[in-house]
């Protein structure tokens, strides 16, 4: 009798069963049968996910005739030599931690998931943790603590450089403490998401992917729901835009937009950055745009250029938008899960017992065996760094269109490059991005992109072309 969760048979002492291999034992996750439904699932959701984006990501967001064509991206146009090197010379700062951090977590993670040493950790973290659950959730807590520890360097080395360009305002102790209520909810999000996978997949070990694929849906527009009133008040103070003429015509613009907003906050973001930002979050009762404190000290038409932008998202309903698609492909992403999970030989590489048991009350083997959350974290990294270019493709194609409609809505191309220049050179955004920087991390088109936007709309609508805004630079020809 081998020794499991309280001494209980093991697989290979039950009588064959008609699904098990020429060893006498059950292949991981069953027959054929289930492991062939979920690929077609995992491919029909993928399917559905590229073509939904496909038919409605707004690839051309200012379509139409524009005399003279598109306007092109110049940052010498608007970008003095002196920020251009400033943003590059910050670039050349900020990547090796970047890059850095991104390859070693990579590394660390997948060392973990695609050898023994991941379940020997959980092993050993969770030898003294008999009950089921409790050893899920320590293994949780235990790798991600371990992750976000073997980072640390890398953010420590992240935050001293923007603190050598000012863009950091925080001191280290309260770095460190939003370090740590970073992890804390970490630590709730994957524990409640591993608790529950781990509960389908041991009480429905040949289709845990039916359940955890519907689960994963739900949890998705749950968390995007919840984030903004459980999640981002730990990190900053919110309260309401403060009565007055700001208030006033924000939201007025908001009305003749005909776009239901909840509220106007302002976050204490100038506690921790000196960064201009402003974000849409929430859907439905919690709906809210959001301004950094920061942007406040700006002129009015900039902030209601940006607040235009952010009624683009809300009018779109881009949040909600997201999160339907977002659900639909982590319930994809949960279908092949299954599909690698059950893979007898993957496990074993992972160093868990591939057998799955034969009646109920034996051991937790296979993808129910908790040391098996090292090769689900392993997969989940992996998967969402493959699927980061395509997500960061799409938000830069739906973040420009936010950015026409602020232009339709204002009729104010001017201030909006005035507005796209003051932001790109208090957060050092870098005009001229290299591919690499498209694909990992630029959620946003460049700030030159932007401006060549403004440009491109003003021909279109035959308003006069916002003029350079470096000293010396050619006037862009205007064509009315």
């Amino acid at each position: 009798m081998s020794e499991g969760d309280g001494g209980e048979p093991s697989v290979a002492e039950h009588p064959r069963r008609p699904d098990a291999g020429p060893d006498g034992r059950a292949a991981a996750g069953g027959t054929r049968g289930p492991r062939r439904a979920a690929a077609v699932a995992a491919v029909l959701l993928f399917a559905g996910v590229a073509a939904v984006l496909g038919l409605t990501t707004p690839w051309n967001p200012l379509p139409g005739h524009v005399p003279g064509g598109h306007v092109r991206a110049d940052p010498s146009l608007d970008f003095t030599p002196r920020e251009i090197a400033r943003a590059k010379a910050f670039d050349d700062a900020i990547n090796p931690p970047a890059y850095s951090g991104l390859v070693v977590g990579l590394a660390v993670v997948l060392v973990l998931g695609f050898t023994p040493l991941g379940s020997r950790f959980i092993g050993w973290t969770t030898a003294r943790v008999r009950r089921r659950p409790l050893r899920v959730a320590a293994a949780a807590v235990a790798l991600t603590t371990l992750l976000r520890v073997l980072g640390l360097p890398f953010d420590i080395w992240s935050e001293s450089v923007l603190r050598r360009y000012g863009l950091s305002t925080q001191s280290w102790p309260s770095w460190a403490v939003d370090q740590l209520k970073s992890l804390g909810v970490t630590w709730v999000i994957y524990t409640i998401a591993l608790l529950l996978l781990y509960a389908v997949v041991r009480r429905f070990p040949r289709y845990w992917w039916t359940g955890a694929a519907a689960g994963g849906f739900v949890l998705v527009v749950a968390v995007s729901f919840i984030y903004p009133v459980a999640v981002e008040p730990v990190f900053n103070k919110f309260h309401s835009l403060p009565a007055g003429r700001l208030r006033t015509d924000l939201l007025a613009m908001a009305k003749r937009d005909g776009v239901p907003v909840k509220d106007v906050l302002v976050a204490d973001a100038s506690r921790r950055t000196t960064s201009l930002n402003a974000y849409v979050s929430g859907f439905g009762s919690t709906r809210r745009i959001v301004l950094y404190d920061t942007l406040l000290k700006s002129p009015r038409p900039q902030i209601e250029s940006i607040v235009g932008h952010e009624l683009g998202h809300a009018k779109r309903n881009d949040v909600l938008w997201g999160t339907l698609v977002g659900g639909l492909g982590v319930a994809g992403g949960l279908c092949l899960l299954y599909l690698l999970t059950t893979s007898p030989r993957l496990l074993r590489r992972a160093g868990v017992d591939p057998d799955v048991p034969a009646a109920r009350g034996a051991r937790s083997t296979g993808p129910a065996d908790p040391r098996s959350i090292a090769l689900v974290l392993a997969l989940v990294a992996a998967g969402t760094q493959v699927a980061a270019p395509v997500q960061n493709l799409v938000s830069r194609r739906i973040e420009a269109r936010a950015d026409a409609h602020a232009l339709d809505l204002t009729r104010d191309p001017s201030t909006f490059v005035a507005m796209q220049h003051e932001l790109s050179v208090r957060n050092i955004d870098d005009p001229d991005p290299n591919w690499a920087e498209y694909l990992l991390w630029m959620t946003h088109p460049s700030g030159p992109d932007r401006i060549a936007m403004a440009r491109t709309w003003s021909k279109m609508h035959h308003v006069p072309i916002p003029p350079p805004l470096a000293p010396g630079a050619r006037t862009p020809p205007f064509h009315g």
